[in-house]
């Protein structure tokens, strides 16, 4: 069969023949799309932290975090294609599996980037008319999630605690919140900025954003910073998956922000 080139998001070309029939993902949300894309029973190996579809765990080889892959592990499996991220993993162990395995290497800091992604992949894996069709269904959330009125509120979306860290203007959590109709008050900086209560109170958003991933934010920190900060400024607890992971799960975008807006002009 001949051997097809593809060009991955880092410029990185790579070469396969056959469809991949043993794919190791090593990122949680391209597991999911994985899946959503009619490739399960391909996906041999997965990361810890790949939590979607929850039954995956106890079907699929566990080959470390995303940050800590277990390298003899992996080997062990012998994949055929092997699917990375420039920023959820470490360039040094990529580089080195890229050395006898096919590696495609996604890089995603917008929602464009995001929707690319879905499309190349599901040609990558021979499933294109299932990527069009999700990145069209895709397209169609966020445009009417895009039109929807109201005032533009201004948010300061943190992600980490000791110190607390936002995302700057170039992230996908940035990309997602402008799309929103949000104005980041930390759009400004790049990538994630550490700050602290006072620099906050000073950008003066409407609203604090206290994601549910990396770092676990509960209600304890919502009360925590509530009684730090301006009784004017609201905190308020929200989906890390929504904001952060691409794929398929940028299907559920626009009913949970739809939501968020309500729960947010209520309260």
């Amino acid at each position: 069969m001949a051997r097809s080139l593809h060009i991955d998001q880092v410029g990185r070309s790579l070469e396969l023949g056959s469809p991949p029939k043993r794919i190791i993902s090593l990122v949680p949300s391209i597991t999911e799309l994985l899946v959503d894309l009619g490739l399960e029973d391909e996906l041999i190996g997965i990361t810890k932290f790949c939590v979607h579809p929850p039954r995956l765990k106890d079907q699929k080889a566990i080959i470390g975090g995303t940050k800590n892959l277990k390298i003899d592990k992996i080997r062990a499996l012998q994949p055929d294609l092997i699917i990375a991220n420039k920023e959820e993993n470490i360039a040094e162990q990529v580089e080195r599996l890229a050395q006898d395995y096919p590696v495609w290497v996604s890089n995603v800091s917008t929602l464009e980037q995001a929707t690319e992604m879905i499309l190349m992949i599901s040609d990558l894996c021979r499933r294109k008319q299932r990527g069009l069709n999700m990145v069209n269904d895709i397209h169609q959330g966020l445009e009417q999630l895009s039109a929807m009125g109201g005032p533009k509120l201004k948010i300061a979306y943190l992600i980490w605690k000791n110190p607390y860290m936002s995302c700057g203007r170039d992230t996908y959590i940035h990309s997602v919140l402008e799309k929103a109709h949000f104005e980041n008050v930390f759009r400004h900086t790049q990538r994630y900025p550490t700050t602290d209560i006072e620099e906050i109170e000073a950008l003066q958003p409407d609203c604090i954003f206290l994601s549910s991933e990396p770092f676990p934010f509960g209600p304890k920190h919502v009360l925590e910073i509530q009684k730090k900060i301006s009784s004017k400024i609201k905190v308020i607890q929200v989906s890390g998956e929504i904001f952060s992971w691409y794929g398929s799960y940028m299907l559920k975008i626009p009913a949970y922000l739809e939501k968020l807006k309500k729960e947010i002009a209520h309260s």
